[in-house]
């Protein structure tokens, strides 16, 4: 099969482009130019938007490029955290009543109204700092990751500089997304969100079944990779070492155990799946600026519960989208039924299993389709995140710092947020390219930055005794531990002169950067929570009546009352099922 773009391939993509182009024109002529409308489209977005904008930003770049190769590298494992669904219902059932009375626009002013100043100007830079180091800088290197096995013989030369097909990708995924969402916030991203999702979903699938028919079928799939690929009940361990309850055992070619740890580097033990990655995920599903700012564009209660609960729904496609292609991408590759992507693929690893079935696998034309579904939804999330750190940037720092700025002048000050950290993310790209997987990477970072959050938001929501001081505190300690970590692992990451095999064997250092990063996650989750108590409950209580319909414990009956009034019997139904189909895969997936 021809491996590169034709004539109908392009015609596709033109096309696709077009009407996203369309949409985005049709969706700028209806906005004002507030901040509100710019950041938030007006409180006004529909659930079924809502919905697929949050889960459009969620797959863009690292859910399709790195779960696929997840996928074909360790199989179902990573499934964990697809299947953590369920962290969208704990939004859309717990939080947002909180988030809709309150009326905010970000998360930080949230945890401002809740405890105090001090708290809200942690977060934002935390959460800012978060984005360029995961969300933006893996976005642009998935980016790069797709135009390097879609169209390899790229190339651009400016003076003595000579830029490769995955540098020249990532620049172009940086100014078309920036000048995308400077021009149309938030509600040119959440309807353009909305059409990427169905293309996607469509072109995905298709991918899924041409994979298998050329493979023989599932269960030829399932007979190459082996019960180990198709097992979510055995987390990834590297060579030597066995995976258990008690501390990872690392036994010798005899048989017998040499070492017994709580360190490693490289593995999805169970203790850290049971409790760091529902850490991770309730952070990110229910506190992160990144997704909740979709609904908080919602007219109401009701809107922005049943868009949570829809893309509760769509968070289930990702293992059978993404991880299952990776797995069939293995299995072609191994098999040698396509020379071409046995060829890729032991070239190029396991990093580029997505495009390496668009490329290899699919028919002139709808070839052409997929690709640009995908482009569109690296773009996609590149948008959203864009948008996130445009309104943190200007709603919880530039506003305090001038708070009579007009409302024009709040967004121009956006638009220029948008750049500067597209430009710090692209600086960024050299120690993502030295990470162990595309995946791995923004994994770790989350979990040593989303610990102290999540304490704050889920402790300050459900005990009205926690103070100011307490979750200052707590975050102050969280993050320093998590950057400690981050600071300890990046040299060892790049690979940089004097750290290419580590740290000293039995070193301080060493031992930080051998424990497995779910492991340190839980440290600095119990960290966090115990400051967050003991500080509070050494200081004063808090102003219950200033913090009013902000924890449960005050939160009025007519509150209550609306809250209940704006759910029926179909959102539980919707909810009942979406929990269903994950006890469904957790049982299915056991090798």
């Amino acid at each position: 099969m021809n491996n590169t773009l034709g004539t109908l391939d392009w015609i596709a993509i033109g096309a696709y482009f077009a009407l996203l182009a369309g949409v985005a024109i049709w969706v700028i002529n209806q906005r004002e130019d507030t901040a509100q409308d710019y950041f938030l489209a007006g409180r006004n977005l529909g659930w079924w938007v809502i919905g697929a904008s949050i889960f459009a930003s969620n797959i863009g770049s690292e859910h399709i490029v790195g779960l696929a190769g997840s996928g074909a590298k360790d199989g179902v494992a990573l499934a964990h955290y697809e299947l953590h669904a369920w962290c969208l219902l704990i939004l859309a059932w717990v939080f947002v009543p909180f988030y809709m009375r309150s009326q905010v626009f970000t998360m930080p002013e949230f945890l401002e109204r809740r405890f105090s100043v001090g708290s809200r100007y942690i977060l934002s830079i935390v959460s800012l700092i978060t984005f360029v180091l995961s969300k933006i800088a893996v976005g642009i290197f998935a980016g790069g990751i797709v135009f390097s096995t879609l169209l390899p013989e790229m190339h651009l030369t400016i003076g003595s500089i000579e830029l490769n097909s995955f540098w020249v990708g990532s620049i172009l995924v940086i100014v078309l997304t920036g000048l995308y969402t400077m021009i149309g916030g938030m509600r040119a991203v959440a309807y353009n969100d909305a059409v990427q999702v169905v293309v996607l979903i469509c072109g995905s699938a298709t991918l899924t079944i041409y994979g298998l028919i050329k493979l023989g079928g599932w269960n030829e799939l399932r007979a190459i990779c082996g019960s180990e690929m198709f097992n979510l009940w055995k987390p990834i361990i590297p060579v030597g070492q066995i995976a258990t309850w008690a501390p990872v055992l690392e036994k010798a070619a005899d048989g017998h155990i040499v070492k017994q740890a709580w360190y490693f580097n490289g593995a999805f033990p169970w203790l850290g799946m049971v409790i760091c990655a529902p850490v991770i995920g309730l952070w990110y599903w229910c506190t992160d600026q990144y997704i909740v700012q979709r609904a908080l564009g919602a007219p109401n209660q009701k809107v922005a519960r049943q868009g949570s609960i829809f893309a509760a729904f769509l968070k289930l496609f990702p293992v059978y989208l993404f991880i299952i292609p990776g797995l069939i991408c293995f299995a072609l590759a191994k098999s040698g039924k396509i020379p071409e992507l046995t060829h890729s693929f032991e070239t190029q690893g396991s990093q580029g299993a997505f495009p390496m079935l668009v490329k290899d696998l699919l028919p002139p034309g709808l070839r052409g389709l997929v690709v640009a579904g995908l482009l569109s939804a690296l773009m996609g999330s590149l948008a959203g995140v864009f948008n996130a750190c445009s309104t943190l940037f200007t709603v919880d720092l530039y506003e305090k710092w001038r708070p009579k700025a007009s409302q024009k002048e709040l967004v121009h000050m956006g638009r220029i947020a948008t750049g500067v950290m597209a430009v710090i993310a692209l600086l960024w790209i050299p120690v993502i390219q030295g990470a162990h997987g595309l995946y791995e990477y923004l994994q770790a970072v989350q979990g040593y930055m989303a610990p102290p959050i999540f304490v704050v938001f889920f402790f300050g929501v459900f005990f009205k005794r926690l103070n100011a001081q307490g979750c200052l505190w707590a975050m102050i300690i969280g993050f320093i531990l998590g950057l400690f970590r981050m600071a300890v692992d990046t040299p060892v990451t790049m690979g940089l002169e004097g750290f290419k095999h580590g740290y000293p064997e039995g070193s301080f250092f060493w031992i930080v950067n051998n424990i497995n990063f779910q492991y340190f996650s839980i440290l600095i989750t119990i960290v966090s929570a115990i400051v967050m108590v003991v500080v509070s409950q050494s200081t004063a209580e808090p102003d219950y009546t200033r913090i009013k319909g902000l924890t449960f414990a005050t939160t009025s009956e007519e509150e209550k009352v609306e809250t209940r009034d704006s759910w029926g019997w179909g959102e539980v139904a919707a909810s009942i099922l979406v929990l269903m189909v994950i006890i469904g895969g957790y049982l299915y997936f056991r090798g």
